[in-house]
């Protein structure tokens, strides 16, 4: 399966990359990035061909591409990509604003073309065994959840608002909100926010907290903050407290690590050693395509998320709960 990937902007591209390379069923032919010189690198480092003009890359035979450009570039690269009947995994978040996100699923709808959301956290073992535990009802009935998704801060065009549409909030909720959705099978009632910059001199919140009510009555809490420092071992964590009528379950995602103290770059690093999310995403995107199936991350899943996002900034700038209003 001949696939592309539009835009390094998003760090996941890289391993995006290793993993079509590494698949013994798709190869990584074509690369296309609006920075020519990062693109050309990325075209040497993975036997790809560089392309500068993004139509002269679709229209080649190129089956599917993912696309990882800046947030707000997202609707047009997807637009276009399914204007050459070209099947699609878009980097999270779907889009910056909720009629974009709608119209990427509607265009994409019209031209027959999977549009696949990048939210790897669902190809994490742990997390698939808490989802399998909750459903099957070990904890009995399902009454809150306590979760984060602590981050680096990430810089560049992650923190200029007119490229990522927000700060930690908009990073970092939104994978939360899609394994509580698929895990529970629930949907989002109202939500309370609160955001601030406190830890870097940018322009967009890098700490928060955010409070939701689910249609069944859960009660969720998540920090979505870009808290972790640079010398943290790690990018950062997802985990999750999910507290029943009998029993809790807490689940850390980035639980299954080895320490290695690395004098050659003078810093601690945690070693993952479990099944790697990324490639369970790129393996299903894969196989999607070729079984010409449903995609098992939606663009439906992408856009109920962003809603999520958008009713906390709301939340946040009225400092009162919000009805969240699904679309």
């Amino acid at each position: 399966m001949k696939t592309a990937i539009i835009s390094f902007a998003h760090m996941h591209a890289l391993a995006y990359a290793k993993y079509l390379v590494e698949h013994p069923e798709a190869e990584l032919v074509a690369i296309w990035d609006a920075d020519s010189t990062r693109g050309k690198e990325m075209a040497d480092r993975f036997g790809s061909d560089f392309y500068s003009d993004l139509d002269e890359l679709l229209k080649t035979d190129v089956e599917a591409v993912i696309i990882c450009s800046e947030n707000v570039n997202h609707k047009e690269h997807v637009f276009k990509a399914a204007s050459y009947k070209k099947q699609i995994l878009c980097e999270k978040p779907i889009a910056t604003e909720i009629a974009d996100a709608k119209e990427m699923i509607q265009v994409c709808d019209e031209h027959g073309v999977i549009l696949q959301v990048a939210y790897p956290v669902r190809f994490v073992p742990a997390i698939q065994k808490v989802k399998d535990l909750v459903q099957a009802g070990k904890i009995g009935e399902v009454m809150a959840v306590n979760a984060t998704n602590h981050g680096q801060m990430p810089g560049g065009w992650f923190v200029e608002k007119e490229l990522s549409g927000g700060g930690s909030a908009t990073d970092h909720i939104v994978h939360i909100m899609d394994v509580l959705r698929w895990m529970l099978k629930d949907e989002v009632k109202t939500v309370y926010a609160e955001f601030d910059t406190r830890f870097y001199d940018i322009e967009v919140e890098d700490a928060g907290l955010v409070t939701l009510e689910l249609e069944s009555g859960v009660i969720v809490s998540i920090d979505p903050s870009w808290s972790r420092p640079k010398t943290f071992p790690t990018w950062g964590d997802v985990t999750m407290e999910i507290v029943g009528t009998e029993g809790t379950i807490a689940v850390d995602a980035y639980k299954q690590h080895s320490l290695l103290y690395n004098d050659t770059d003078g810093k601690i690093q945690q070693m993952p050693w479990a099944e790697d999310m990324d490639a369970g995403l790129v393996n299903d995107f894969i196989d999607c395509v070729k079984n010409d199936r449903k995609p098992f991350i939606s663009g439906t899943d992408g856009l109920r998320t962003l809603e999520v996002v958008k009713a906390a900034y709301e939340a946040d700038e009225l400092k009162e709960t919000v009805l969240l209003k699904r679309n």
